[in-house]
């Protein structure tokens, strides 16, 4: 099952070469001139892939090819590296409301703003996010630090107050981690 496109830009006579070896190829072929191209609303989708010989703006999901002739062998492998990347990203990427949370490099972004994390700060968050109800200190030592419940200890605390100061110096937010009787939640 093909589920990824690689849409041939303007670029005619490459969509040919490619249309003559497509049922040896792991992806769609898609020919576009230049008039359809945002008719076709493919610019930045995660699923698309343009190749074309000219630059196209706005476009962070294209491979330009200025030199012919190119050798197709490491043109597929360019293809496949280039979908692998998007979908690695993609699926290392969590939103969070009005953030995104990239658990490779533990960093949480909204806008133009970006923060680090540590590992632990990042695991409170994914736990945090992916609990339905509101979640108590014990099971944060349980399930985040692997305590014994029965532990008397401020490390939750801490770790909380440090990660909500820091989120509120950069994102200028108090109320990304909210508290109440019943525990945390994002």
């Amino acid at each position: 099952m093909k589920n990824q496109t690689l849409v041939i830009y303007d670029f005619n006579i490459f969509y040919e070469i490619l249309k003559e070896i497509e049922h040896h190829l792991n992806f769609n072929l898609l020919n576009i001139n230049k008039n359809k191209i945002d008719e076709h609303d493919i610019k930045n989708r995660d699923d698309f892939l343009i190749i074309s010989n000219k630059k196209i703006t706005d476009a962070n999901n294209s491979i330009l090819i200025n030199q012919l002739p190119i050798e197709i062998a490491k043109l597929i492998e360019s293809i496949n590296v280039s979908f692998l990347k998007k979908k690695y990203n993609q699926q290392s990427e969590i939103n969070l409301g009005n953030y995104k949370l990239n658990l490779n490099s533990r960093k949480i972004f909204s806008q133009d703003k970006s923060l680090n994390l540590t590992e632990r700060e990042a695991n409170i968050v994914l736990f945090l996010l992916n609990s339905e109800k509101p979640v108590k200190i014990t099971k944060l030592q349980t399930e985040v630090w692997g305590h014994n419940s029965k532990l008397e200890t401020h490390t939750v605390e801490t770790h909380i107050y440090r990660l909500r100061k820091k989120i509120n110096n950069v994102f200028k937010d108090n109320n990304f981690i909210k508290s109440s009787k019943s525990g945390y939640r994002i």
